[in-house]
């Protein structure tokens, strides 16, 4: 593989004169490393330092690519940057088998089947990272794969097409994904969790945001599994077999202090069997399964219709190991059009309330 071009960003300004010396170094100093295709993209975010600006000429990239380093900003020119993985190395994979061993950390991204992952450890979060404009398609697992990060930005990315989840994020606080597109992953558009496979309550993500992503043909468009401290707002999700999705069990501290605000969620009547943690699914605008103090409002939620027990409008319904919601508020949203109703509680007690929604039917009926 090539080796990578670099050039200089920014330069420290030098005063001369009588008597004046040049200005020190200071943190402007900073690289712009230029990868063309058939470059290697490794090469390039192995030598920048924190600070540095990997920038990815238009062209399809055939790798892999893991970014430890802080600071650092790996961006591409939009949709005429493609990272694809090297042919031959991605088989398919469904998403139960994908995701059984989807949250360890290789030795390389590629040995993970994801396309760009940014990795940081238990110990020492990577800070400060920056994914943006680009296309990641084709990888067995994620497209973008975010393990142990602080304020990882990712925007104007598109992950199509990928085994499991376009944008995933686990143990990991601060984030920002926003204005990407999350299309025709095998499971979720963006997925964000404490941890995959350890069972553990849930745990803060210190504010994350999701933000303005259009989400489309994917099993589920956004899942939030044993979290708190989050906000899913202004999305647009349509044509999954579900829109969006917070997830909690029995564990301690539960799933909840979460906004869920202002997303367009429509027609998510995709058809998609059962697996081993869900039940098959259509039709499920808004769910919420075993959480609690999570704000559901200004949502607008149309056209979601089916026959599973997940069907309807806004949803809340029990955790599959029996673990109640609580105490969550459903207000001032607009649903229509949706079946087998607009609002749909198929729990009694635990303090949840519907307020202020524009509606024409629920179960049970006086919701609305």
């Amino acid at each position: 593989m090539k080796k990578f071009r670099f050039a200089s960003l920014a330069c420290t300004a030098a005063v001369f004169g009588a008597g004046i010396g040049a200005a020190p170094p200071t943190a402007a100093d900073h690289m712009t490393h230029v990868v063309r295709p058939g470059e290697s993209i490794q090469a390039a975010v192995d030598a920048a330092k924190s600070g540095d600006t990997v920038l990815l000429t238009a062209g399809t990239f055939y790798e892999s690519v893991k970014v430890s380093t802080p600071g650092l900003t790996l961006r591409g020119m939009g949709r005429l940057t493609v990272i694809k993985p090297v042919p031959g190395t991605a088989p398919a994979a469904t998403p139960s088998s994908a995701e059984s061993t989807a949250s360890t950390a290789p030795a390389t991204c590629a040995e993970g089947g994801n396309g760009v992952c940014v990795i940081g450890t238990r110990n020492r979060y990577v800070e400060n990272v920056t994914v943006a404009s680009l296309t990641v398609t084709g990888f067995t697992r994620a497209g973008v794969f975010s393990m142990g990060t602080d304020r990882l930005t990712v925007r104007n990315v598109r992950a199509v097409q990928n085994g499991l989840w376009g944008i995933a994020q686990e143990r990991s606080v601060r984030g920002v994904i926003r204005d990407n597109v999350a299309r025709d992953n095998g499971d979720a558009g963006v997925f964000l969790a404490n941890s995959i496979k350890t069972e553990q309550g849930a745990s803060d993500t210190q504010g994350t945001l999701v933000a303005r992503n259009h989400l489309a043909g994917n099993r589920i468009g956004v899942t939030v599994r044993r979290l708190r401290n989050l906000t899913v707002q202004g999305n647009h999700v349509t044509g999954n077999c579900a829109g969006v999705f917070v997830v909690g069990d029995e564990n301690k501290p539960k799933t909840g202090a979460l906004t869920v605000s202002d997303n367009r969620v429509v027609s998510n009547n995709k058809s998609c069997p059962a697996n081993s943690r869900l039940e098959a699914l259509q039709g499920s605008g808004i769910v919420v399964t075993g959480a609690e103090d999570t704000l559901v409002t200004r949502n607008v939620v149309r056209d979601n219709a089916g026959a599973s027990s997940l069907s309807g409008g806004i949803v809340l319904f029990k955790s599959f190991v029996g673990t109640a919601n609580e105490r969550n508020r459903v207000s001032g949203n607009t649903l229509s059009g949706n079946s087998p109703a607009d609002l749909v509680n198929t729990e009694a007690g635990g303090g949840n309330t519907f307020e202020g929604n524009s509606c024409r039917a629920s179960k049970p009926a006086g919701l609305c």
